[in-house]
């Protein structure tokens, strides 16, 4: 590993305008970790990637490198790119059984993070970096929202994230209440009322999109996000019709095939998958079927029923009459995206949110209450793990800087009263 490692280290150019970087969305100074690493400063490099990233050991594994970092290196255009991915997972993987410090000095201000996705995760680890004490909430036992409950043990291996926990929620005095849904027995007022003085929310999108056709109710329909999330629960038969060709839809497929389903078929409207490439040619790879340019239109106790459809240079979509067809099969599952989790938005309207039902925020992350902020899918839509941190970086810092000013203003009032 170490010997191939190196071996990628030495093939990069160390260009000095490094397009490797420009295509990282989290902005990681690739040359620079490689440069230490080729000169023997393992910890120097795992602190900076840390520093720039703290989900570095999971979008080592998980990021769409061949579109970012792996897909703009200069010498991907005539050969092979260097592979950042592997240098990234050693170095980190490696520091992170270094990490042994324990909290920074207390500010004595309390912070509240709902949710600890990608988003809520690099929220709460950069806040205890300058002191805060943060309390995590999350709706479910185990921190990781979409990271655990969403991507698949042979592509994100459950260890990282428990690594995680203890190195930097559990060392790091952070707080975490588990199995706690905010917007129910406690709201966003309770959290102000008991001192926290600045909210961040990242809550995800775990609403699944539904194809509204008939039959989707019954009991042999089962949602992607869903499956994804527990799928010991389910009894999905010999022959699966999967709905949908993103990349979720690769993760349950590939999921389905290691519990038992032998027959996986994804059903695309389009002639073209909408996973990425990596993700594609590893669900062909282990078997799994593609059909292309078919509409379900309804769903019966033993298949699904398909229409064709054809696609014009300009992507528009037109139904092909006469051309119905069954597709018979055990389990349905639709994996169609998904939309964001309304409870606690429900619980307060005073969060503006757009048509599409994801959180409003300014260009700092600020949403349309004052105090409380968010990041990560519950603003973006579904997007990648990188985009959530890179844009959960601005938060935290836009907190950072809300709450001290709210602290000095604070201090600032009481010394005039008491003048």
């Amino acid at each position: 590993m170490a010997l191939h490692v190196m071996s990628e280290a030495a093939a990069c150019l160390q260009c000095k305008n490094p397009m490797c970087r420009k295509g990282c969305p989290i902005n990681t100074n690739i040359p620079e970790a490689i440069r230490l690493l080729r000169e023997n400063r393992l910890d120097e490099a795992g602190w900076m990637l840390f520093e720039n990233n703290p989900l570095t050991t999971v979008c080592s594994l998980i990021c769409n490198h061949e579109k970012q970092c792996e897909g703009h290196c200069i010498k991907g255009i005539k050969g092979t790119p260097v592979h950042f991915s592997v240098i990234e997972n050693y170095i980190s993987s490696y520091y992170a059984t270094q990490m042994t410090h324990g909290p920074v000095k207390s500010n004595g201000i309390k912070a509240a993070i709902v949710g600890s996705g990608p988003a809520g995760l690099t929220v709460a680890i950069i806040l205890a970096r300058y002191g805060y004490d943060v309390t995590i909430f999350e709706s479910k036992d185990k921190i990781g929202g979409v990271l655990r409950y969403g991507i698949p043990e042979f592509r994100l291996p459950k260890t990282v994230l428990d690594d995680i926990k203890y190195r930097h929620i559990d060392m790091k005095n952070i707080k975490f209440r588990p199995n706690v849904n905010v917007g129910s027995a406690i709201t966003l007022d309770d959290l102000f009322r008991d001192g926290y003085k600045a909210i961040f929310v990242g809550t995800g999108v775990w609403k699944p999109n539904a194809l509204h056709i008939k039959g989707e109710t019954l009991g042999n329909v089962h949602y992607g996000i869903n499956y994804l999330n527990n799928p010991d629960a389910f009894r999905l038969g010999n022959k699966l019709v999967l709905i949908g060709a993103g990349n979720a839809a690769m993760d349950v497929a590939r999921t389905a095939l290691r519990n038992g389903t032998h027959d996986v078929t994804c059903f695309s409207l389009t002639k073209k998958v909408a996973a990425s490439e990596y993700e594609f040619s590893y669900a062909q790879l282990e078997g799994v079927n593609f059909e292309y340019n078919l509409k379900p239109i309804e769903i019966k106790d033993d298949g699904v029923i398909f229409r064709e459809v054809t696609e014009d240079e300009d992507g528009k979509i037109t139904e092909v009459p006469g051309s119905d067809r069954k597709i018979l099969c055990d389990s349905v599952i639709i994996s169609i995206s998904q939309g964001p989790e309304t409870r606690l938005l429900d619980e307060d309207n005073t969060i503006e949110t757009s048509k599409r039902g994801t959180v409003s925020v300014d260009g700092s992350g600020k949403t349309s209450r004052e105090g409380v902020f968010a990041s990560g899918d519950i603003t973006l839509g579904a997007k990648t793990v990188v985009e959530a941190v890179a844009q959960s970086k601005i938060v935290a810092l836009s907190m950072h800087q809300y709450m001290q000013s709210l602290v000095n203003n604070e201090k600032k009032e009481n010394e005039e009263q008491n003048v």
